[in-house]
């Protein structure tokens, strides 16, 4: 647990950084939509604030796939239901997501839908690279015969 917990550490200060970043892009994007004219310096420092917390947690929760006990699927579970949270508590913390039922909906299945897409993905490439290596490993063994 105290490498798991230096690990999340260690992760979530290296991704924090980029929090800030993320939303001085996100504000630019909303003012060139014409969302938003002017901040308040209360929305901008919730704004960094909060950013900064779920970029930090968003890149701590990677430790997670660590624990070797842990089945990936308690693993991905884990970390999505984690992310979920956080992601939905910053939006609605900053007023990005309107506070009703249709809105955390409508959140929800992007949110869900996003996070499999991104899995379906990851699973593919892995998956191709290890028939890779299985194949270059089936030819060496026949060399060597």
């Amino acid at each position: 647990m105290k490498s798991f917990a230096r690990d999340f550490v260690r992760r979530g200060f290296i991704a924090c950084g980029l929090g800030p970043v993320v939303l001085a892009v996100f504000y630019l994007l909303l003012q060139y939509k014409g969302a938003v004219e002017v901040l308040s310096v209360n929305q901008v420092c919730i704004g960094i604030f909060s950013l900064s917390a779920l970029a930090f947690i968003a890149g701590g929760m990677n430790a997670v796939y660590k624990i070797e006990k842990l089945p990936l699927m308690a693993a991905i579970l884990i970390h999505g239901s984690v992310l979920y949270v956080c992601y939905l508590v910053t939006y609605l913390l900053n007023d990005w997501l309107e506070t009703g039922i249709l809105p955390i909906l409508v959140f929800s299945a992007i949110f869900i839908s996003g996070f499999l897409v991104i899995w379906l993905i990851i699973y593919s490439v892995v998956k191709r690279k290890t028939e890779q290596l299985n194949k270059m490993l089936e030819q060496k063994q026949y060399t060597e015969r």
